[in-house]
């Protein structure tokens, strides 16, 4: 089966993962949702990932939780397959003032946009966490 937007599977696959509870989930891995699951991890968002290399590559993400409470209040799709939103460095979405992130797809890779920011670059923004 293929999906038109694996990036937005990803993504509510944790958001209902995280409202039944669940300590894990698992879904299709690529190389693109590894670095996803990288920048959440440093940024706090997630406790861990790992990628098994089977015969259909997984990765299996750690969910983390405050007091019973999920970590990722909302977590949201903003550049689509049908519609690509671009962003300057100048023009960055601030995300909650500050307390949020957003993730960007840059030339030099995937990143948060304060990294973004910091680097003066711009790229696509592929979803706000928060």
């Amino acid at each position: 089966m293929s999906l038109s937007d694996p990036i937005g599977d990803m993504l509510s696959r944790i958001k209902n993962a995280q409202v039944r509870s669940h300590r894990k989930v698992s879904l299709p891995s690529s190389k693109f949702k590894t670095k996803i699951a990288d920048v959440l991890k440093s940024e706090g968002y997630i406790i861990d990932y790992k990628v098994n290399d089977d015969k259909k590559p997984s990765i299996e993400i750690n969910l983390k939780y405050n007091s019973g409470n999920p970590v990722i209040n909302t977590i949201e799709r903003v550049s689509k397959p049908g519609r690509r939103i671009f962003s300057s460095a100048n023009s960055l979405p601030k995300i909650n003032n500050g307390l949020g992130i957003a993730i960007v797809s840059t030339p030099q890779g995937v990143m948060t946009d304060v990294d973004a920011r910091k680097k003066k670059l711009g790229g696509e923004i592929i979803c706000k966490v928060f």
